[in-house]
């Protein structure tokens, strides 16, 4: 390249060159074997002239990197580095990788339960150790440099999302913040909130995929592409992204394949030929089965991959479906390999464990190539079946979704088996962002030419819904952040009442509501100009017409009103004289379509009541519907609409007990009888009554008023009306938006000010003055804090030995994944089981009182119930007992009881540091349950 450059082009390229070795970019750079992208060195060089930057841009594009120069001018400067990633798997995964390549000696590690050289200048971490640090006023925080926040979009996590906010907000001014997001629709306006409260941030945003994502359907032996091939395949894409035609056909004919019974019918007509090309259609399209998916992948050369199933049973059976089919992805010096590292890896598990855990299946499949990842497995289960993908020794890989957040392990090709999961509370279709997060690990950097992310064909898939999917980056940034009692406490104590409001005023959640007023104001500024319009033109020059219309709109809503109560008392009338018909009443039906003549048949009350002979009709939700025979021989059950005025019987008749409805016969028999019986009676007509408006004195006084009223004699009166009332309409209107503005602005602040008003009732707070009980509740961290602080207060788990406070603290972290109301969980027996129900009873008191200050759980504030579904299985576990009899009676996965125990561990260690230190023995407890808990697979489920 250098040949093609004249010679003053030769030495401003010599200069640039020495001007970047001169910056601590170019070193940086030299460290790695590839070339940086634009983006990245865009937002290196922001960092390195002392701005924050917010990078979002595809998953697997390197946006690390950024994160990694951080971590370079830290160290340069003599200053420390936090790295935070909001999974414990992520700080594992980081904390190894900066460890390869700065030392052990420089690079720490701190999550929820493990502590590694904390005090080295760079220092991985989850986001919530990093928020506790804040509040607590960590030492560890002096000489902080430069904050990394990896997948700051967790932010929207409306879990734990408002650790993230908390974490920017309080952060030092002195601290330079990195946020690195995935690829976010609205990155601008998080980057307008960063710059407003971190200061000077540059927005980088890149949409291009480092390797090109070709789209694809595999129907039945076919892989057909998602889009014409002019299409480009990498990012937005400026080439045009038709959907392909022969799919949109697929889907049609398939549509058109449904069951038809007049082709059935048809029998011997239908020829041969027709016959012959349907079988072939059919043959043609159908769902791979999950052994042929990984089949077919292999033959194309598209392994490694990972298929997508929102379902962890469905996970660990399509592995098993694969080694039934007698797959086999490895040769015999990869077999060997494996078998290698797993039992190095798992080495310090005893034996009896590993057949409990299902060690020898699981081992099978890895030999093979083919390995489950989801939540349900044991860490180290987990953290191998990573290691052995990223080596390239297991090549099928059957995830859930977790697998997409932020664990490094792409490969070459993503299968999604269906594009509906369950939420939690239904089966909805996955996003947009939800689709591009889980394509997002198709396509590995530096070794893969392209990716290549394949959709399962299913019956009634849409060829376009797919393409809107897979062609829309529509993956807006929405904030989470809700103040909790925890949080309040915090801020008074550090910063006062007053401060603190100020502070969380501040918040992403309260700079979207504002943002989403501007307009919204805007719309209120035209109304009121177009309300002064109206205003000029309804001007009368002989009185205030503005009261005139007034008085005509109060009349108007008073015979409205009355208009209805006399409807509602007709209704009700006509109801109840329904209600007193008996089978054999002849009646006239005075309108609707079957008007006229009618025996009836059955009254039709609801369901559960009588009409005092004893006949149960049936069940209706809007009164009586008599069934009946007509005087034209027709049977119809007819409605209260049918009935607008009362009705009664005219005439009786018996009902020959061998009536048949459905016989033709038996109805013209009947009916005939029926205008033989009453044909020749003539209905009386119904008379309307008075009028409730010709003696209502209200209605008078109204009338009297706007006669005597000056604008009543107005010649231009109606035109005046008019004015008033479109001023009318657009002032209603315009109050309607004034209301919405007022309850989406200082919405946080409002929260945060109910929230302080029930601590100062529990006596945690004295105006800014934080009492103990609220300094012990700045202590306890996590959703059920307020019950957990509570608890410690009454003294409910005083006396209690490990185990059972262990059982007791369960209930403050476990969540059931299913709600299971119909069985009550298993308890210990004795103080376990007495604490338990206290907990439940104050729990019960603190719902009371969140309702009477207007606390709603729904907004993502308060105190849920205590799930006791766990405290049984972390009792026996603590008590000692087996890994086998503990996961047979929690029926629970290894992975999930691993998970739970560790959250358990969390919190008594929270509750040890906050428990009183007199005359208390729950610190003790709590120190000692920790020990009992954190043993077996719980203690070798790797770092995190």
């Amino acid at each position: 390249m250098t040949e093609d450059l004249s010679p003053a082009e030769r030495y401003q390229a010599s200069r640039l060159r020495a001007a970047e070795q001169a910056t601590a970019l170019g070193p940086f750079r030299e460290m790695y074997d590839f070339a940086l992208d634009p983006y990245q060195i865009e937002a290196c060089k922001a960092l390195e002239g002392g701005k924050g930057v917010l990078v979002a841009a595809p998953t697997g594009s390197g946006k690390t990197i950024v994160g990694e120069f951080a971590v370079h001018l830290a160290l340069e400067q003599g200053r420390k580095c936090f790295y935070t990633t909001p999974i414990k798997a992520l700080s594992n995964q980081k904390f190894a990788d900066l460890v390869r390549r700065y030392g052990s000696d420089k690079v720490g590690l701190l999550t929820g339960d493990n502590s590694v050289n904390a005090d080295a200048p760079v220092v991985v971490m989850t986001t919530e150790v990093l928020r506790n640090m804040l509040y607590a006023g960590s030492q560890a925080l002096n000489g902080l440099g430069y904050v990394v926040m990896d997948e700051v979009h967790y932010l929207s996590d409306r879990f734990r999302g408002a650790v993230w906010e908390e974490v920017i907000i309080h952060l030092p001014e002195s601290v330079t913040l990195v946020s690195l997001s995935a690829t976010v629709s609205n990155a601008e306006e998080f980057g307008d909130w960063l710059d407003t409260v971190r200061g000077d941030t540059e927005v980088i945003v890149s949409e291009q995929r480092p390797v090109p994502l070709w789209q694809h359907v595999l129907a039945g032996r076919r892989m057909y592409d998602l889009f014409e091939e002019e299409t480009d395949h990498g990012g937005r894409g400026t080439g045009r992204r038709e959907v392909n035609p022969d799919l949109v056909r697929l889907a049609r004919m398939e549509n058109q394949r449904g069951y038809n019974p007049r082709e059935r019918r048809r029998g011997k007509m239908v020829r041969e030929a027709d016959r012959e090309r349907e079988r072939r259609q059919r043959s043609r399209i159908w769902t791979p089965s999950r052994p042929e998916v990984i089949d077919r992948l292999d033959a194309e050369g598209l392994l490694p991959a990972i298929t997508f199933i929102f379902s962890r049973a469905a996970c660990e059976a399509a592995v098993q479906q694969c080694l039934h089919a007698g797959l086999r992805l490895n040769d015999d010096d990869s077999r060997r390999t494996v078998r290698e590292i797993v039992e190095e890896r798992t080495a310090s598990i005893p034996s009896e464990d590993l057949h409990v855990l299902g060690y020898y299946e699981w081992l099978e499949g890895l030999e093979r190539g083919i390995a489950a990842h989801h939540a349900g497995m044991l860490p180290r289960f987990k953290e191998i079946v990573e290691e052995l993908f990223v080596r390239g020794l297991v090549k099928a890989v059957f995830a859930t979704e977790t697998l997409a957040l932020g664990i490094n392990m792409p490969a070459r090709s993503v299968v999604l088996e269906k594009l509906v999961k369950w939420n939690g509370e239904q089966h909805a279709d996955i996003t947009p962002g939800e689709y591009t997060q889980l394509t997002g690990r198709a396509g590995r950097r530096g070794i893969d030419v392209e990716g290549h992310a394949v959709v399962l064909w299913q019956r009634g898939m849409d060829p376009g819904a797919l393409a809107g999917l897979a062609g829309t980056r529509t993956y807006p940034l929405r904030s989470s952040f809700r103040p909790s009692y925890n949080m309040a406490v915090n801020l008074v104590h550090q910063f006062g009442r007053h401060r603190s409001r100020e502070l969380l005023e501040t918040s992403f959640a309260q700079f979207q509501a504002d943002r989403s007023v501007v307009g919204i104001s805007r719309q209120v500024q035209r109304n009121e100009e177009g309300l002064e319009g109206y205003r000029e033109g309804m001007t009368c020059h002989l009185g205030d017409f503005e009261e005139y219309a007034r008085l005509r709109r109060d009349l108007k809503d008073r015979e409205t009103e009355l208009a209805k109560q006399g409807a509602s008392q007709r209704r009700a009338a006509a109801a109840a004289s329904l209600e007193k018909l008996k089978p054999g009443d002849v009646i006239h039906v005075p309108t609707g379509k079957f008007a006229g003549l009618a025996l009836v048949l059955d009254p039709g009350l609801p369901a559960g009541r009588t009409n005092g002979h004893g006949h149960r009709g049936m069940e209706y939700h809007d009164g009586p519907r008599p069934l009946v025979l007509t005087a034209e021989r027709q049977v119809k059950r007819l409605a209260s609409i049918d009935f607008p005025v009362p009705v009664e019987a005219v005439e009786r008749m018996r009902v020959p007990k061998s009536f048949n409805p459905r016989s033709p016969q038996s109805r013209r028999d009947l009916a005939s009888a029926l205008r033989t019986k009453a044909g020749h009676i003539v209905p009386d007509r119904h008379r309307r009554g008075r009028a409730p408006a010709a003696d209502d004195r209200e209605i008078a006084r109204l009338r009297a008023e706007l006669r005597a009223h000056p604008c009543h004699g107005c010649d231009e009166r109606e035109d005046h009306a008019r004015w008033a009332e479109r001023y009318h309409r657009l002032q209603r209107d315009t109050r309607q938006l004034e209301r919405r503005i007022e309850g989406r602005t200082n919405t946080i602040a409002r929260t945060f000010d109910r929230i302080v008003a029930l601590l100062t009732e529990l006596d945690y707070l004295r105006g800014s003055e934080v009492t103990e009980h609220g300094k012990r509740l700045a202590r306890l961290y996590g959703e059920l804090d307020l019950l957990a602080s509570e608890c410690l207060r009454a003294g409910v788990w005083e006396g209690l030995n490990a185990a059972e406070l262990a059982a007791c603290v369960s209930a403050l972290v476990y969540e059931a994944r299913q709600a299971d109301d119909a069985v009550a969980p298993k308890l210990p027996s004795g103080p376990a089981r007495t604490a338990l129900g206290e907990m439940v009873r104050i729990w019960g008191r603190l719902d009371s009182l969140e309702e009477d200050f207007k606390i709603n759980q729904a907004e993502g504030v308060g105190q849920r119930e205590p799930d006791l579904g766990f405290a049984w299985a972390v009792y026996m576990w603590a008590s000692g007992r087996s890994l086998d009899e503990v996961l047979r009676e929690a029926d629970m996965p290894a992975g999930d009881f691993v998970r739970w125990c560790k959250q358990v561990i969390d919190v008594l260690g929270q509750v040890a540091a906050a428990a009183p230190r007199e005359n208390s023995t729950v610190a003790r407890s709590a120190r000692k349950a920790v020990d009992e808990v954190l043993r077996g697979v719980v203690a070798y489920s790797s770092l995190g």
